[in-house]
């Protein structure tokens, strides 16, 4: 399975990036098969500012199947809450 990740007007660490995989590939390995890849976008649209701007964009591309596109907002990414270290 390809994955795609990508970070917008954020920096993308390398603790956030190996949070992403793991969840990922635990939830997704019985379908792997299907699964031609994972796209993945992270945005901060505010900047600064701070407010709901953290973007997530998650695309499955599956083989001989409509992708499977989800998308939420949020206040911060959830790794904060997740115990994962930001750096």
């Amino acid at each position: 399975m390809q994955l795609d990740i990508q970070a917008r007007n954020f920096p993308l660490t390398n603790a956030l990036r190996g949070h992403i995989e793991r969840h990922l590939g635990f939830a997704l390995s019985a379908r792997d098969d299907h699964i031609q890849c994972v796209i993945v976008r992270l945005s901060n649209i505010n900047g600064p500012r701070g407010g709901a701007d953290k973007f997530f964009h998650l695309q499955v591309v599956l083989t001989h199947l409509p992708d499977v596109v989800i998308e939420d907002m949020e206040t911060d990414l959830p790794h904060q809450h997740a115990g994962v270290p930001s750096g």
